[in-house]
């Protein structure tokens, strides 16, 4: 599948389209196939890695780094 990641702080010049191997849920989770994305504060402040607490988790380098944390699609069964 596609995704958007960043694996360093910084400016939207770091973020790249990338192939990431599909996620295979859980028993107790659900797979959602997405369909729309929005970049939210939240996100903004991870990509830049500021204020400092944005870093939680990731010092030097992103913790987590596909953004989009606010979703719409279709659970898939």
């Amino acid at each position: 599948m596609k995704a958007i990641v960043y694996t360093k702080y910084g400016p939207p010049d770091v973020l790249r389209l990338v192939d990431v191997e599909k996620p295979i849920p859980k028993d107790d989770e659900v797979q959602i196939k997405i369909h729309t994305v929005s970049v939210n504060g939240s996100d903004w402040e991870g990509l830049r890695g500021k204020p400092l607490y944005a870093r939680f988790g990731g010092l030097r380098k992103p913790l987590h780094q596909i953004l989009g944390s606010d979703i719409a699609g279709r659970v898939e069964m």
